[in-house]
């Protein structure tokens, strides 16, 4: 009843969407209109922002502080992808909300996944496994499978989805050719700038406290390139929306002993309440951090650069 609900306003919102109109003078070459895409989440678009300029128009799906593996959308969502030119999305099974979205507004030759090309890291291929965690308490195997998602977490695999962003508008907008290659050519160059940066900043943390422990399993990426261990996750998966069992918790209760993990970073539109309980039974910081979303606009994580800069600078002063 809820997705018969869901179809029938987004049908309703499509056709108002689609209503004609009265006929208007064809545009001149001055008054050509931006490119209309949308993008699944803030970070997505912000880069897509980049590249595209003044000659997009970037629509956003996921509202700032939405977390992407619980989202449900909404009707409007529908009308938004139909409408677009282009349809920016991370990829890499992320945005599991968004098959049901594409199939209904007949997008998918209009998706772009950024994160193609990216060689995706395993499931758990860089975390510690305690002995005894081959089965969970129901004594079923856990769902431990599948590739990393959060390919954004490292600065040089956004490079990649530069390159993916200025083919794309360049294939949809050829006349804007010059314009995207040059905004991607400078926001190469300030990713490259971050990469540095994040390099000077890790070198404050002692290489033994360089061991990640979060309330699930996005560091990856970033681990690999920078040197860190990730020793495990309070909920063991790529996505939000499962529930840890009572070993699994204990498991990395003991794990962040056996370690001397000295914080627990946590995603700021996440639920604190268990990595809390965590933190205390262990005697640990709890460190939020920006995971899936930027911050509002004004905000202290408000552009890609941004939200890079301020984890980076929580995780050295709570590690170093």
């Amino acid at each position: 009843m809820k997705k018969l609900i869901f179809f029938l306003a987004a049908f309703a919102v499509m056709m108002s969407a689609c209503a004609p109109s009265p006929a208007a003078p064809a545009p001149t070459s001055a008054e050509i209109q931006p490119l209309q895409v949308v993008a699944t989440t803030s970070i997505v678009a912000d880069v897509v922002g980049q590249v595209g300029g003044e000659r997009v128009t970037v629509t956003t799906l996921l509202p700032i502080g939405t977390d992407v593996h619980t989202y449900e959308p909404a009707p409007q969502d529908l009308a938004k992808v139909a409408e677009a030119r282009l349809v920016f999305v991370n990829g890499a099974g992320l945005e599991e909300f968004l098959q049901v979205l594409i199939e209904n507004a007949g997008s998918a030759d209009r998706v772009v996944e950024v994160s193609k090309g990216i060689e995706l890291k395993d499931f758990g291929a860089d975390t510690h496994e305690e002995e005894g965690e081959e089965y969970n308490d129901e004594g079923e195997e856990p769902s431990h499978e599948g590739s990393d998602p959060h390919t954004w977490v490292d600065p040089n695999n956004v490079k990649i989805w530069v390159e993916n962003i200025r083919a794309a508008l360049t294939a949809a907008d050829p006349a804007g050719e010059e314009i995207y290659r040059a905004n991607a050519q400078a926001y190469l160059a300030k990713l490259d700038e971050l990469d540095a940066w994040v390099r000077q900043q890790v070198e404050q943390i002692p290489p033994q406290n360089r061991k990640l422990v979060t309330d699930h399993l996005l560091f990856g990426y970033f681990a690999e390139r920078y040197g860190f261990e990730q020793i495990g996750a309070i909920i063991p998966g790529y996505s939000t929306a499962a529930q840890p069992t009572a070993q699994e918790v204990a498991a990395i209760e003991d794990a962040i002993r056996e370690f001397g993990v000295k914080a627990v970073f946590v995603g700021k539109t996440i639920n604190p309440t268990l990595a809390q309980r965590v933190a205390e039974d262990t005697g640990i910081q709890l460190v939020g951090l920006y995971h899936g979303s930027l911050s509002a606009a004004g905000g202290e994580a408000a552009t890609y650069l941004d939200y890079i800069r301020y984890n980076v600078t929580q995780m050295v002063n709570a590690l170093k």
